[in-house]
């Protein structure tokens, strides 16, 4: 969409249509094909999600998050706790068909206010990873966003260094604004942040886009997809 002249001759941007404030996110389910999100709960999702993260043996999943690895299975759920107790972020556990806990994923950084969000603390065990389990709950996490609640923007942020999850996103749809140098610190290290988002008016494309994709017929009986995002 153009910008916009003023009176004075100045561009302005153009006026938005969008009702503000926008409804905050709320613990709800959302459902999908191959998984399902729900409110996180250390009693529900606690021991299966601690048996599916040891499927990382190497401890690599927990290097770019703020917490983790836990040598101890106690520590972890003490971060579990806290994590249920939050409102922002706003955990939500991944299931798969089964109803076995498989990763996390939340949104954070709510303004209801500007109609923007974030999603992060993004945590899928090898269980999930690379398989339409992902991808989904990242789907759903959007359409909830854009669908539902009516959000403008849709942001991911991470570490300008962690190269899978800036490919990640970019295999999502999110497009690339640039670097903050030295924008926070996390386990003792300097971290520069990646940002990159959806708008509003990209979600539809996308969302036509994630549905081709995970459309049943476009995996093989072995789950292997037939064509790429």
């Amino acid at each position: 969409m153009a910008d916009l002249t003023n009176d004075l001759g100045q561009p302005v941007g153009w006026p938005i249509d969008t009702k503000l404030p926008r409804p905050r996110p709320e613990r709800v389910t959302l459902q999908g094909q191959y998984c399902s999100l729900v409110p996180l709960s250390v009693a529900a999702h606690g021991d299966a999600l601690w048996e599916a993260f040891s499927h990382d043996k190497t401890g690599a999943n927990w290097t770019y998050l703020p917490v983790g690895p836990f040598a101890q299975k106690a520590g972890f759920l003490e971060f579990l706790q806290a994590a249920e107790a939050s409102e922002d972020p706003l955990y939500y556990t991944v299931l798969d068909t089964s109803g076995r806990a498989v990763g996390h994923a939340t949104l954070l950084r709510i303004d209801e206010i500007k109609g923007v969000i974030e999603v992060g603390f993004i945590h899928f065990s090898p269980l999930m990873q690379r398989t339409p389990v992902s991808t989904e709950a990242m789907y759903l996490m959007m359409g909830y966003v854009f669908d539902t609640l009516g959000y403008r923007r849709y942001e991911w942020k991470c570490d300008a260094l962690n190269a899978p999850s800036r490919a990640a996103a970019a295999r999502l749809g999110f497009m690339f604004e640039g670097i903050f140098r030295q924008a926070t610190t996390y386990k003792g290290r300097n971290r520069d942040t990646a940002w990159l988002s959806i708008l509003d008016n990209e979600w539809p494309p996308q969302k036509a886009r994630f549905e081709r994709w995970l459309t049943p017929s476009n995996f093989d009986t072995g789950g292997v997809q037939k064509t790429s995002l």
